[in-house]
């Protein structure tokens, strides 16, 4: 939806988002419509409502209610204070992980390919084919490449239609946080802040646990050739993911 109303959007975020960052919205720019999704409780109706799912503290998960349509920017329509730099800090070893990441796309039916055209995107997910920025280190770069597996293996379907950016790319981003620790790599604040520019926090995290969980452990099973389990992957739980990721609002 934002691509179409303004293509060379990069980072957008509201109006007062941007006046926390100490950016303004320029005089006659026009917002860009989106989707934002609403989460929270539903009231209990019946016995199946009481038997659903709860968080760790043993309030009833969060869950996806509906979406409405909210306005945001793009930097460029803004003008202020100059924004951070996101840590691009991912370091660690890569070992056989990325040669066994590229075999499992292989295998069903997703090209790669290394190309400058998407700069200044680190990964593109086309459905069918994956895009990567090349120049980065290897374990940015194979953090990049589950990200974007991720993309392909979650948003590539029916399902897209039934979420908004900032659900995909939290989702997307957190497999590849998960996955990037299960496999030893220091991940520092590259994930939180990824997903703290998409305007993704932790309420969204909880509600998309489950697919993250399971997308982590396919991925898991792919590079390493192990049962996921042994990783964690599929025994994370919302507190877990919320503490290692504590700088998502």
């Amino acid at each position: 939806m934002s691509a179409l109303q303004r293509p060379t959007a990069t980072r957008v975020a509201g109006f007062h988002a941007w006046k926390e960052l100490g950016r303004f919205v320029k005089r006659g720019e026009k917002g860009i419509q989106i989707l934002a999704p609403m989460v929270g409780q539903r009231r209990r109706k019946d016995d199946a409502d009481r038997n659903r799912a709860h968080d760790d503290s043993g309030k009833p998960a969060p869950v996806l209610i509906g979406f409405r349509a909210v306005y945001v920017f793009d930097v460029e329509q803004t003008e202020g204070a100059d924004l951070p730099e996101f840590e691009h800090n991912i370091t660690g070893e890569v070992g056989e992980h990325r040669d066994r990441l590229i075999a499992f796309l292989d295998s069903q039916n997703i090209a790669l390919e290394y190309t400058e055209n998407i700069a200044p995107a680190l990964g593109v997910s086309y459905g069918g084919k994956i895009a990567i920025l090349p120049g980065q280190s290897p374990a940015e770069d194979l953090v990049c490449l589950v990200h974007e597996t991720a993309h392909e293996l979650l948003h590539k379907s029916d399902r897209r239609t039934m979420t908004t950016a900032t659900v995909r790319e939290t989702e997307a981003e957190a497999v590849a946080f998960i996955v990037g620790q299960a496999i030893g790599l220091e991940m520092g604040k590259a994930s939180s802040d990824y997903i703290q520019m998409y305007a993704g926090n932790a309420a969204l995290l909880a509600e998309s646990l489950e697919v993250i969980q399971r997308t982590s452990a396919v991925i898991l099973d792919a590079i390493t050739g192990e049962p996921s389990g042994k990783l964690t992957a599929s025994s994370v739980t919302t507190t877990e993911v919320q503490n290692e990721m504590a700088e998502v609002a």
